[in-house]
């Protein structure tokens, strides 16, 4: 991607994080992001597509936070709580993402494109998250008679949930932190060893 385009992405997700997908102004982007509305413009179309870039562009740039989160981890069930605790750090990079995330889910309910857009990055989300349930299965480290993607699709239902109460102010970071752990444990059953 052009470090223009990337530029103008960042700018859009801390615009976002700040003023919701409703408050995103394209002549507020380019003051934020120090270029003109007409390279915007050309970069991206429209503001919906504007809108859809940024949303793959927040898929991204979790991938590589959460990618990190893992780094050097062995063990394949901790990678998976780690993947999923990724989600879950107070650092402004991820409150932005996960600020940004939830208000394009909201918007996503009354705008049809970007609602499918939406639906494929929770797709790819869920298969990550089920090919790390499914490793931990292959490991020993995990029911085998659980089903990975169901597995998966109620870890990562419950990040988006309590990332959202922690981000709102209704429940502490740690707090979320400790519930999500309890859920991988009840979900892959007890740890051997």
């Amino acid at each position: 991607m052009a470090d223009r385009q990337s530029l103008i992405l960042e700018a859009a997700v801390r615009v976002i994080a700040r003023n919701g997908v409703r408050g995103l102004r394209v002549e507020e982007l380019a003051t934020e992001a120090g270029v003109s509305t007409a390279l915007i413009y050309y970069h991206f179309k429209d503001r919906a597509g504007l809108v859809q870039r940024t949303l793959a562009f927040i898929s991204d740039r979790a991938t590589g936070y959460t990618d990190e989160a893992v780094e050097g981890t062995e063990d394949a069930r901790a990678v998976l709580l780690q993947l999923l605790l990724g989600e879950l750090q107070d650092t402004p990079r991820v409150r932005e993402n996960s600020i940004a995330w939830g208000e394009l889910r909201a918007t996503a309910i009354f705008d049809a494109d970007l609602r499918a857009a939406l639906a494929e990055s929770t797709r790819s989300w869920n298969r990550d998250t089920a090919d790390a349930v499914a490793d931990a299965q292959a490991a020993g480290q995990a029911d085998p008679a659980a089903v990975p993607l169901d597995v998966a699709e109620r870890l990562n239902s419950l990040v988006e949930g309590l990332s959202e109460r922690w981000l709102s102010g209704s429940l502490e970071l740690e707090r979320a932190r400790t519930l999500l752990e309890g859920a991988v444990n009840a979900e892959l059953g007890p740890h051997p060893g």
